[in-house]
């Protein structure tokens, strides 16, 4: 395999790594309650999750 003839400077290093940057998550509305929730991922605020009770726990405590 080929090699680099001279090492990558430390700007060009940077230049290629300027764009590995985070994405940011998109947010849905909980069916139930409104609060905002993460795409598949059971709501926080009351336990449901595509219109079951899944976390009865966070149920109980919310009452």
């Amino acid at each position: 395999m080929a090699q680099p003839k001279k090492k990558t400077s430390h700007q060009k290093q940077h230049q290629r790594r300027a764009h590995w940057k985070a994405a940011q998550f998109s947010v849905g509305n909980c069916t139930n309650c409104g609060a905002n929730v993460r795409p598949h991922t059971v709501c926080g605020v009351c336990g449901f999750y595509r219109g079951r009770v899944i976390s009865r726990k966070t149920q109980a405590s919310a009452q």
